[in-house]
């Protein structure tokens, strides 16, 4: 028994062994058939569940022949991609260059010593046509840029970019910062297109042209952000399409006033409507120290309807971009008009006429069918006019809503100061006894001397025995009635919780023209 178990063993160890050994050229045969296999394959042919944790398949392959040719010829490609730089940057630096500075150019700019790296290429699609690859790069570059701001007293200032405090000069640097910010940004939106051509011809038909006139009527703001420690804010503005110091305009300063009226008009040449904003910007006016931004606004032009006038008061912001901003910084009025340069016939052209005026007052001095009337007409074009719209305007105060309540039993007794501010004649309406909607019906009329530059003022009052109390206020231009002639709306009252004025404007024109001397 002893000797049959012996030898039964032995042959159970020998199958085993004979087994063990059958398994590991199996498994050897198979982990050098695996090693053969791409990354690729392996992931292909076996589901990411039967790999352990630690196996990562890295999607990038490594390219340190490829750095290490770079960091050999890079002093070469900083010498010329520093030109090259140089020589784009400056022209668009000078292009964007604010009034305040004589120039702006680079007396020192170099990418450094130290050459980019490659970290990794990736396959990201390989097909017949061709193979996509993307690659991954790190920088930890030392550039050494000094740029040389010259202000118009003469005085250079070398400023170093790349670790220097710009602001540590007071009033340059914010002016420095918004003529990068502005090249930068421009540069990358502007132009929408770019027309590169492919075989020789004549490709100026595809390139962006101007397309219309964008007219602008900066009317007022209200309840801007007070700025100053002492007294309040003397705020200006200004107003662009594009960022350009040659085509921004800027308005005058009213000094003292939280709530200023300019009733100034701007033109801009509008170069696609579909995409373009004409954005405002109001300041506070510090004399030779740089001045605060108040607050910012913007308007579309695809959302302006050709040749008519859109009047809008827009909510100032810190930023356009970002628009978390909460708090209360006021309102600016705006009335917008754009004129496409392809009107149709029926609609008022004002790029028929040819001597010196705005589009605005081509409108208004062309006859029904956009062709300027025949005393316009004969006027020879080496003459600059000035414009003077002069007629009748009839005012209707139709009614009054929801007027704030001024007296002790929740009624007011209301009428209304109508007045032009370019004049000094008054009209005023008969007082309606206990009523915060009253109504009217009283029409008055004024001459007007210039009814581009003209305004409206109504002046809604409580009347009191020996005193009356000021409810609040509508400020009117004429662009509307001017270019319609005619119409009825009502405009809500200025410095008052609530409350509307319902009126009915008519224009009866009679313009006439005054020579301001030869054009130059």
């Amino acid at each position: 028994m002893g000797v049959a178990a012996g030898v039964a063993l032995i042959v159970a160890f020998a199958r085993c062994e004979n087994s063990r050994g059958a398994r590991r050229r199996k498994l050897a045969a198979t982990v050098a058939t695996f090693s053969k296999m791409t990354v690729e394959d392996s992931r292909k042919l076996l589901p990411g569940s039967l790999y352990p944790s630690w196996v990562v398949f890295s999607t990038q392959q490594k390219l340190k022949w490829l750095n290490e040719e770079l960091n050999k010829i890079w002093p070469f490609v900083n010498e010329a991609a520093s030109e090259l730089i140089k020589a784009s940057v400056e022209p668009v630096l000078e292009q964007y260059r604010p009034v305040v500075f004589a120039a702006l150019t680079f007396s020192k700019l170099t990418l450094g010593t130290v050459a980019p790296q490659f970290t990794g290429i990736s396959i990201i699609e390989s097909n017949e046509e061709g193979i996509v690859m993307e690659l991954e790069m790190n920088w930890d570059a030392n550039p050494s840029i000094i740029l040389d701001v010259k202000t118009r007293l003469g005085v250079g200032l070398p400023i170093q970019v790349i670790g220097g405090d710009i602001s540590a000069i007071p009033g340059i640097s914010a002016a420095l910062e918004e003529t990068i910010k502005n090249a930068i940004e421009d540069s990358i939106t502007w132009p929408v297109r770019k027309v590169i051509p492919i075989v020789p011809g004549d490709y100026s038909d595809l390139e962006l042209k101007p397309v219309g006139t964008l007219e602008v009527k900066l009317v007022q703001a209200r309840d801007l952000t007070n700025k100053d420690l002492i007294g309040k804010s003397d705020p200006f503005a200004t107003l662009y399409i594009r960022p350009l110091p040659d085509k921004t305009k800027r308005s005058k300063t009213i000094n003292n006033d939280l709530n200023p009226i300019w009733n100034e008009h701007f033109e801009f040449i509008v170069e696609d409507a579909d995409t373009q904003s004409v954005t405002v910007k109001i300041y506070d006016d510090d004399g030779i120290q740089e001045s605060d931004l108040i607050g910012c606004a913007q308007v579309s032009l695809k959302d302006l309807q050709p040749g008519k006038v859109k009047d809008v008061w827009l909510k100032l912001v810190k930023d356009l971009e970002i628009q978390r901003d909460r708090k209360d910084r006021g309102q600016v009025h705006l009335e917008l008009v754009y004129y496409p340069y392809n009107m149709k016939d029926e609609t008022p052209n004002p790029f028929k006429q040819h001597f010196s005026m705005t589009s605005l007052e081509r409108t208004m001095t062309s006859n029904g069918n956009g062709s300027a009337s025949k005393d316009y007409g004969r006027l020879s074009s080496r003459k600059r006019k000035e414009v003077i719209l002069r007629g009748v305007l009839q005012v209707t105060v139709i009614s009054g809503e929801d007027l704030p309540a001024m007296d002790m039993n929740g009624k007011s007794d209301p009428y209304v100061v109508v007045s032009l501010k370019k004049t000094k004649t008054k009209h005023k309406t008969r007082v309606v006894n206990e009523s915060l909607n009253p109504v009217w019906n009283q029409t008055f009329d004024f001459v007007v001397e210039d009814g581009l530059h003209d305004m409206l003022m109504l002046e809604v009052y409580d009347h009191d025995t020996f005193s009356r109390d000021y409810m609040g206020r509508c400020i009117l231009t004429l662009t509307k009635v001017l270019i319609e002639e005619e119409y009825t709306d009502s405009f809500p009252l200025q410095g008052a919780k609530t409350g509307k004025l319902k009126l009915h404007l008519k224009w009866s024109p009679q313009s006439i023209m005054r020579d301001s001397g030869e054009a130059a």
